[in-house]
């Protein structure tokens, strides 16, 4: 089962390196990992995604809680949060492609956001699960490139990550 896990952690040199070492000293495969600072400039939020059991969801959370420079451990996935990727994809688009990509852009609200003669890069903001449907809707013949970001997430509600 794929899960969204949210950690704060100190913003110092080799925090990313120790919890990328974590998953691969353990066999765990990174699936997405995004990391940024937070609004307090000495600590930063990662967020991985991942695939695994309960048990081992609760090994990782574990083996991370151990760690000195993470401050704070969530799965996302245990409870209501919203999560969204960003997808960059270049698409050849020659004649009756370029309207019919402008179609699919406007049903999936994406932005057109380079245009070339041949090619057009849209631009999308969504859940995976949107992202996947966007590229299925393409032939794979026209798909030229795809950079996505990783989730990044916060619980609904009242809840959030803090100190």
């Amino acid at each position: 089962m794929k899960h969204i896990i949210s950690i704060l952690m100190e913003n110092e040199a080799g925090a990313l390196s120790r919890v990328a070492g974590l998953f691969s000293a353990r066999g765990y495969n990174i699936q997405a990992l995004t990391v940024a600072p937070t609004e307090d400039p000495t600590l930063s939020r990662m967020t991985i995604t991942t695939r695994g059991d309960d048990r081992q969801i609760e090994q990782i959370i574990k083996q991370l809680n151990k760690l000195i420079d993470v401050v704070k451990v969530v799965d996302l996935s245990d409870n209501k949060h919203y999560s969204v990727e960003v997808m960059l994809v270049k698409l050849r688009a020659l004649g009756p492609q370029r309207e019919e990509f402008k179609r699919l852009a406007d049903i999936f609200d994406a932005r057109i956001v380079d245009v070339t003669p041949s090619t057009y890069t849209l631009q999308l903001v969504g859940d995976s699960d949107k992202l996947d449907l966007l590229l299925e809707n393409v032939h794979p013949d026209y798909i030229l490139e795809t950079v996505r970001s990783g989730a990044v997430g916060v619980q609904h509600g009242d809840k959030f990550l803090h100190v």
